[in-house]
């Protein structure tokens, strides 16, 4: 039983070597887990078997419900069984519990009595997941006099299949939006804080990163900034030390010599009165007078 509806599959697409199609493909986008209908719109005649295919695999046969039969539906694996399911009155397909592998080309094919050549319909299927949240890494970082230069990078660990990377900067003048996943910025110490955000989105969800902020990212540059700011201040203080403290020196200065030169006029050597007296009882000698010399300081 199992292979009769598989030969009937290959017998019709065999006799039906060249279905017309609607025209492009229609694209559809499901969630990995989720669900996904394929719409099917019947046309207004007599359907004898309606065909599903998945990459030229056969999926699904349906017979439709006629005055001599019912309805009948025919999976060809059995574990689609429980993941295929048709809309009542159109039997549009829908196909539950995606995964990865369901991504792909999906063609219905009709076939009637009433049609001179099949009828079909493609579609083309993307499953994809919900996007986690986004990482930030950044690059070398040049400080320039309290300027902080670097990249930032947003990436995804995984569910990276046609993903678009944005940033919002909050915080400035008017906020800004770049394209792309990578950001380079500049910011200077002083100025108003900045807000970086990630955001990445697919075709079926989005997400945004941790807010970034300026000043943390640029402690460095801060770092740097303030031990210049501390030095120069210090060399600043010094000097202002040494201006202040000039006068009293010179003041010093003049009062020591003023007093060298006090000390150098006031001293004097005395010379002493000495007298000798003659031996065996004789005259005296004349008395010597005491004189003053004045004593030169070089």
């Amino acid at each position: 039983m199992l292979a009769y509806p598989a030969c009937f599959i290959l017998v019709l697409l065999c006799q039906h070597p060249g279905p017309a199609t609607s025209g492009a493909p229609k694209e559809l986008v499901g969630n990995l887990g989720g669900s996904v209908t394929f719409p099917l719109k019947l046309p207004g005649i007599q359907i004898d078997t309606i065909v599903w295919t998945f990459n030229t695999t056969p999926l699904v046969t349906i017979e439709p419900k006629m005055p001599d039969r019912q309805a009948n539906v025919i999976v060809t694996h059995s574990h689609n069984k429980e993941r295929v399911k048709f809309l009542q009155g159109n039997y549009s397909l829908k196909l539950s519990k995606l995964s990865k592998n369901d991504s792909g080309d999906y063609r219905m094919v009709i076939y009637s009595s009433s049609l001179k050549d099949s009828f079909s319909q493609e579609y083309r299927l993307r499953v994809y997941e919900h996007l986690s949240k986004p990482k930030v890494t950044m690059g070398l970082q040049n400080n320039e006099n309290g300027t902080c230069l670097t990249n930032l990078t947003c990436f995804m660990d995984q569910g990276g299949e046609d993903v678009t990377y944005s940033w919002e900067s909050l915080g400035q003048a008017a906020n800004e939006s770049h394209n792309g996943s990578i950001l380079p910025i500049s910011w200077r110490l002083g100025e108003r804080d900045t807000i970086f955000i990630c955001v990445v989105r697919n075709p079926i969800s989005s997400n945004s990163s941790n807010p970034i902020f300026a000043w943390k990212l640029c402690e460095g540059a801060a770092a740097d900034s303030e031990s210049f700011m501390i030095l120069a201040s210090l060399g600043v203080l010094l000097l202002i030390i040494a201006f202040a403290l000039m006068p009293f020196l010179l003041i010093m200065q003049r009062e020591k010599r003023k007093e060298n030169y006090s000390r150098g006029k006031s001293r004097k050597n005395t010379l002493f009165l000495s007298a000798n007296t003659s031996k065996d009882g004789g005259a005296p000698l004349y008395t010597h007078i005491p004189r003053h010399t004045n004593v030169i300081y070089l």
